[in-house]
């Protein structure tokens, strides 16, 4: 299953709170814990991960707090994730390095190229999708998106 970490998850409310704040105006970190209703040490977690990856600056001293380093159109989703996670990797041979180390199956695997193409097809969509997109209201049309694809696993019942 595809899930995003809490790390990830918490990483975009953070950052799409801040991107509809007046622009240029900072945030602390304990008025984003208190305004997103999320643990503190996970936020200030994230945006020491964020400064790190120059998607948000931090002011020092009376008055600091963090900024984003851009503007929110100019951030995008695969950004974001790829600061908090590490790089996208459905599977062992996904991963950047893409030479599938650590898995046996890497010489002789059907699939190994599907699923690399999978990999950067997600990865190429999260990239279109920009920070600014998250605070507008969700719609199929904001994200180019197709109609909902048919569940393909029927309910059965366990016997």
């Amino acid at each position: 299953m595809l899930r995003l970490t809490k790390s990830a998850d918490y990483g975009l409310v953070l950052l799409t709170h801040l991107a509809q704040q007046p622009e240029a105006s900072l945030a602390n970190a304990r008025g984003l814990a208190d305004a997103t209703r999320l643990p503190a040490p996970m936020v200030t977690k994230i945006l020491k991960q964020l400064v790190l990856a120059r998607i948000l600056d931090a002011r020092r001293g009376v008055g600091g707090g963090y900024v984003l380093a851009r503007p929110a159109s100019r951030i995008t989703v695969a950004e974001i994730l790829e600061a908090l996670e590490g790089p996208l990797a459905l599977t062992e041979c996904s991963e950047p390095s893409g030479e599938g180390e650590g898995c046996e199956r890497v010489g002789f695997c059907q699939v190994r190229e599907h699923t690399q193409l999978i990999n950067d097809t997600i990865w190429r969509a999260l990239g279109e999708i920009t920070l600014a997109d998250l605070t507008r209201p969700a719609s199929r049309e904001l994200f180019q998106l197709g109609p909902p694809l048919p569940s393909r696993i029927a309910a059965t019942p366990v016997r």
